[in-house]
């Protein structure tokens, strides 16, 4: 069944089951109004009579008297102490048929006499505060059967109107609601079937939640086309970059094919460009492998830390290596921050291979508090690098100098590693520089993962 055919459904069914409660709170409304109004009447006649017989000291309620108040279709009489009449006087014979009743309260009740509605009611009569009789008025209600019935007509004359109009508005409705829902289930059909994003075309602005989930999904369609994009670049990249070393790497084979083994200077030569390139290689695609899996890892190994000791150990290990001079600054020890340790120390790893890399003047590490962060800064005094270059440096494969990249062994992954790992810790990176001044990244980290 189709999502507007369920909506029509439902939104008639709940408005009939609306219509039909309302209508018998109406119809019963209207039938104790009715009876209401016609026992004050004849309960207002009772007591005239009573003091017009009270006023000529009577005993009893005379027929002379009862017959003054006597109306058409109706009877009025008294009933003594053992229910029989006393005085009765009556112009429907059919009424008087109706059990007498002797009753010290007052009482009303409703009889059906040849489909029909009777209204009785039965007033006690007093003389010295005893009750020594019941006077008993029943009236035939004229018409009230008539309107009854009229009143049942209307009620179901407009549900049926409402109904239909509530279908034909139902149908209007679901096309208008369906309508967004529609065109994107179109365009998606669509996309399967080329392949291609495309976006929902928005013909009206609606501002509701459909227009909000139409936006949300052109949202995603541009974040599908960037990843692709992401995507085919990362794949056009990485196969340039492999495509060089795997030249290199042929074109010494076939050297070695055509002249053989028999040149001992230039088969070492081959041999060691052949292994340079495959130690290239192979650091490309741990590189590689190590983004994949920080882009896929999404939890993370989260404990109390202190960054001043992790960082020493890292300065210390890298000046051992490199034999530069590497110097650590913080402002207070220990500076405890809730982080993933192991990713912490790839991070400054990352930025301090690079300071090495591009810079032969000491390099800066500093790791302060401030407020509810943890700032790190890595600066050197290199090359640094050019303003142009700045928006692409944390890009996939980026390199300021190609040529001086592949000198130095870069593979332009570095950076985007440092980022993803940051980003999941909930901190920011930023990158300062000028050339020949030398750059400063600095890092802003929650001291907690719940900030």
């Amino acid at each position: 069944m189709k999502i507007t055919t369920k909506i029509n459904l439902l939104t008639t069914a709940w408005l009939v089951v609306i219509l039909l409660i309302m209508n018998i709170v109406v119809f019963f409304s209207f039938t104790k109004s009715t009876v209401n109004m016609e026992q004050d009447i004849l309960f207002e006649k009772a007591r005239e009579i009573i003091q017009k017989g009270q006023q000529d000291h009577s005993v009893e309620l005379s027929p002379e008297l009862l017959k003054f108040y006597l109306t058409n279709h109706s009877f009025i009489r008294t009933v003594s102490e053992n229910s029989t009449v006393i005085n009765q006087v009556s112009n429907d014979p059919h009424l008087v048929k109706i059990k007498p009743e002797f009753s010290k309260k007052k009482k009303v009740k409703l009889r059906k006499i040849r489909e029909k509605q009777v209204l009785v009611i039965r007033m006690p009569v007093k003389v010295n505060n005893q009750v020594v009789e019941t006077l008993e008025i029943g009236e035939l209600l004229t018409g009230f059967e008539t309107r009854k019935d009229i009143l049942l007509s209307i009620l179901i004359f407009c549900s049926l109107v409402s109904i239909l109009l509530s279908l034909l508005g139902g149908r209007w409705l679901s096309r208008v609601i369906m309508h967004p829902i529609k065109n994107m289930v179109t365009t998606m059909k669509e996309i399967e079937e080329s392949g291609v994003p495309k976006k929902v075309l928005i013909q009206t602005e609606t501002r509701d939640e459909l227009q909000g989930m139409t936006v949300t999904f052109n949202h995603m369609i541009d974040r599908l086309r960037e990843n692709i994009e992401k995507q085919n670049q990362f794949v056009s990249d990485a196969s340039h970059e492999l495509k060089t070393p795997l030249t290199v790497i042929r074109s010494y084979s076939n050297l070695l094919r055509r002249r053989g083994i028999k040149n001992e200077e230039i088969t070492l030569d081959a041999i060691d460009t052949i292994y340079a390139e495959a130690t290239k290689m192979q650091k490309m695609i741990e590189t590689l492998l190590d983004l994949a899996s920080v882009e896929k890892e999404q939890t993370l190994d989260m404990k109390q830390t202190d960054l001043v000791l992790i960082f020493e150990q890292i300065v210390k290990q890298l000046q051992q290596v490199y034999k530069r001079e590497l110097v650590l600054h913080y402002d207070q020890t220990p500076i405890m921050i809730e982080v993933d340790e192991l990713k912490m120390k790839q991070v400054l790893i990352i930025l301090l291979d690079n300071a090495i890399k591009y810079s032969t003047d000491k390099i800066e590490v500093t790791v302060e508090k401030e407020q509810e962060d943890v700032i790190i800064k890595v600066k050197d005094y290199g090359i640094g690098i050019p303003k142009e270059d700045l928006a692409h440096i944390f890009e996939r494969f980026y390199r300021v100098d190609k040529a001086r990249s592949r000198a130095t062994g870069g593979t332009g992954l570095g950076l985007s590693i440092a980022q993803t790992i940051v980003r999941q810790h909930k901190g920011e990176i930023f990158i300062k520089s000028e050339e020949e001044q030398g750059t400063e990244v600095v890092i802003h980290l929650p001291i907690s993962s719940t900030n």
